[in-house]
C-alpha cells in the first residue's frame, strides 16, 4: 500500500475518495433516469466521470469501461481547444470526432468545468450513445460504410452552452441532421443535467474542505493508485506474451478475416501492448482509432491488477501502447470507424489472453466477445420516425471455480439486454421468443456461459435493419482442456419462407411478415469435460441449458 503523505489525513482521503465515487454514480443515475432513448434508459449505454484540470480521470461511475476511457482523450481535446483559463461558470462543451479524441459518432461527450469561487478545480463529463447522429443508415452504425463521412455528423470540440443558455446555432444544426431530434435533445439535456449534478457536488466538497486542500487530495489519490498499480504489475509474470485472434470480417469483404495480434510486454512496473502484426486498416467500419485501443488497454490492465486498487488516472500512467499507423487499431482519416466496438472487445480479450497460459488458475477461458448490435429504423403509419438500437449479450468464459455467465455483456462493454417491451413499444416489431441458447456454452469441468436466442417479426411497413455481430466464423476458445463455445448464427426468414443467412454484418430492409432470428455465441469451457459432475450436467438439462442429446453425446450422461 502507498504510504501516508505528510499533511494529508488518510481517513479524510478515503472519505473524499468515496464521496467522489458517489458523485460519479449520482451523475450516472441522473443520466439513466433523465434520458429519452431506450438505449440509455433501458440498455444503460451512457457513462459519467470526474476529471482533474489536467485531464486525468478522478472518479468514474459503475458504468461502461470503454466509455469511461473514451472520455479521457475527449476531455483532453476540449482542454486543448478551451483552456481552463477561458472557461466560465455555466459553460459546457461537446464533441464526438473520432479523429480528435472521440470514438465513433453516436458517442457524444459533454464536458463542464467545476468552479470553486472563480477557479476551475475539476471537470464533470458524460458520454451517451445517441440513437441517431444522421448518416446513411438509421442508428448511424452502417456496417457497409467505407468512410467516416457516411456515418453521420462530426462535431469538433465546441461550446454547447454558457451561462446565458444554449448555443442555438449549433443546436439547430444538430437537430436538422438527426432522424429523431426530440429523442436526441432529451438525451443531450440529460447529459448536461448530469454534468451539472457533478459540478454542484464537487463545488460543495470544495466549500467543505477548502479548494486547495481538495485539489491536493485529488493529486494524492492519483499518485496512490499509480503506486498500487505499479506494485501489482511487478507481481505479474515478467517478459513478453503474445496472442492472436480474428474478427469475422470488416462488413465489406465478408470472406476476409481480420487479424489482431498483441505482444504484452511486462518490464518491472510498466506494461506495454504492441499491436505490430495486426491487420492494416480495412475498407469497412471496424477500424478503431487510438482512443478505442487505449480503452481496451486500460480495461485489460485494471482486470490484471485487481479490483482493490481505486480506479482513476493514476492506474493508467504505467501503460504504454504501440499502435502502427495505418493499422486496424490506428487508422488514417477518413477511414470508417462506427463498428469499432467489436475491435475494442477483441483487442482487450487478446491483451488478457496473452497472459492466459502464464496465469491459467487466475484467468478465465475466453468470453464470446460478441456484443450483437441490432438497429431498427423506419417510419410509422402516422409519419413518426423511430430508431431503436439494442445490444445483445453473449456468454462469458468459465473459470477454475465457476461456470461462465449466461447472456451478459463482457469486458469493455456493460450494457443491459433491451427488454422486449421496450422494443415493441417503440417500433412495429413483435418479439416471438427470448431464451437462453442451449448447448452454446463451451463444454468443460466448468461450462462456458450461454448465448441468447431472439426471434423478431416485422408487423407493419418496411424496416431498415442494421445487424452487427461477431464469432460467426470462429468460437471462444476453452482453457485448461475446456472446449470452445458455440459460434453465433443469425438468419432472416422472409414472409414467403425464403431463408437468408447473415454473414455477421449486414444492412438490409425487412418487410411485414419477415422474421429475424439471432443466436449469440457462447463462452469457452474450463477444464476437462469428463470431470464435470453428473449432478451439474443434470441441472443443466433440467434448466434447458444443455439438451438431453448433448448431455449424452458430450458428457456421456446416460
Amino acid at each position: 500500500m502507498a504510504r501516508p503523505v505528510a499533511g494529508i489525513d488518510p481517513i479524510t482521503l478515503e472519505v473524499v475518495r468515496n464521496k467522489l465515487d458517489g458523485i460519479a454514480n449520482e451523475m450516472e443515475l441522473t443520466l439513466l433516469q433523465s434520458s429519452f432513448s431506450p438505449i440509455v434508459k433501458e440498455s444503460m449505454d451512457a457513462s459519467a466521470s470526474l476529471f482533474t484540470v489536467e485531464g486525468e480521470t478522478l472518479a468514474q461511475a459503475l458504468a461502461i469501461p470503454a466509455h469511461l476511457a473514451f472520455l479521457i482523450p475527449c476531455v483532453g481535446n476540449v482542454l486543448k481547444n478551451f483552456p481552463v483559463a477561458v472557461m466560465k461558470p455555466g459553460d459546457a462543451y461537446i464533441m464526438n470526432d473520432p479523429y480528435a479524441g472521440g470514438t465513433h459518432l453516436p458517442d457524444l461527450a459533454v464536458v463542464m468545468p467545476v468552479f470553486a469561487g472563480d477557479r476551475v478545480i475539476a471537470l464533470s463529463a458524460t458520454m451517451t450513445h445517441h440513437q441517431d447522429l444522421g448518416g446513411m443508415q438509421p442508428g448511424s452504425v452502417p456496417t457497409n460504410a467505407t468512410e467516416i463521412f457516411q456515418e453521420g455528423i462530426r462535431i469538433p470540440a465546441l461550446k454547447l452552452r454558457d451561462a446565458q443558455g444554449w448555443n442555438e446555432t449549433l443546436v439547430s444544426m444538430l437537430k436538422l441532421n438527426v432522424r429523431i431530434p426530440e429523442v436526441f435533445m432529451g438525451d443531450l439535456n440529460a447529459q448536461v443535467a448530469a454534468c451539472m449534478i457533478g459540478a454542484r457536488r464537487v463545488t460543495a466538497l470544495a466549500e467543505a474542505y477548502g479548494d486547495n486542500h481538495l485539489t491536493a487530495l485529488f493529486a494524492e489519490l492519483l499518485d496512490r493508485s499509480e503506486t498500487m498499480t505499479r506494485q501489482a504489475i511487478r507481481k505479474l509474470p515478467q517478459g513478453t506474451f503474445r496472442y492472436v485472434d480474428f474478427l469475422d470480417n470488416d462488413g465489406i469483404e465478408l470472406d476476409k478475416r481480420v487479424r489482431i495480434e498483441v505482444a504484452a510486454i511486462v518490464e518491472g512496473d510498466t506494461i506495454t501492448f504492441d499491436f505490430t502484426g495486426t491487420s492494416k486498416q480495412v475498407k469497412g467500419p471496424i477500424n478503431c482509432v487510438p482512443s478505442g485501443s487505449q480503452a481496451a488497454a486500460y480495461y485489460a490492465v485494471r482486470s490484471l491488477t485487481g479490483p482493490q486498487i481505486p480506479t482513476n488516472g493514476g492506474c493508467f500512467r504505467p501503460v504504454r501502447l504501440v499502435l502502427p499507423e495505418g493499422s486496424l487499431v490506428n487508422p488514417v482519416e477518413p477511414a470508417a470507424v462506427n463498428t469499432r466496438t467489436l475491435t475494442i472487445k477483441l483487442a482487450s480479450a487478446c491483451m488478457i489472453g496473452a497472459f492466459r497460459e502464464a496465469m491459467p488458475d487466475r484467468l478465465p477461458a475466453s468470453d464470446a466477445v460478441d456484443m450483437h448490435a441490432i438497429v431498427w429504423g423506419g417510419e410509422r403509419s402516422d409519419g413518426r420516425r423511430y430508431v431503436v438500437s439494442e445490444c445483445i449479450g453473449s456468454g462469458s468464459g468459465a473459470a477454475a471455480h465457476r461456470d461462465g455467465i449466461d447472456v451478459v455483456e463482457t469486458d469493455v462493454t456493460n450494457c443491459m439486454n433491451l427488454p422486449v417491451e421496450a422494443i415493441e413499444l417503440d417500433c412495429p416489431i413483435r418479439v416471438h421468443r427470448t431464451e437462453v441458447r442451449p448447448d452454446s456454452g463451451g463444454p468443460g469441468r466448468h461450462r462456458g456461459g450461454l448465448g441468447i436466442l431472439r426471434e423478431y417479426e416485422v408487423l407493419d411497413g418496411t424496416v431498415a435493419l442494421t445487424h452487427r455481430g461477431e464469432r460467426f466464423y470462429s468460437a471462444a476458445p476453452g482453457l485448461a482442456g475446456g472446449e470452445p463455445g458455440a459460434s453465433s448464427i443469425s438468419r432472416i426468414v422472409r414472409a414467403d419462407g425464403t431463408i437468408e443467412t447473415i454473414p455477421s454484418k449486414l444492412v438490409c430492409t425487412l418487410a411485414a411478415g419477415d422474421r429475424l432470428i439471432v443466436g449469440t455465441a457462447g463462452g469457452g469451457g474450463y477444464g476437462d469435460k469428463g470431470a464435470r459432475t453428473r449432478d451439474a450436467v443434470r441441472d443443466d438439462v433440467r434448466n434447458g441449458k444443455v439438451t438431453p442429446e448433448a448431455a449424452r453425446a458430450v458428457y456421456g450422461l446416460s
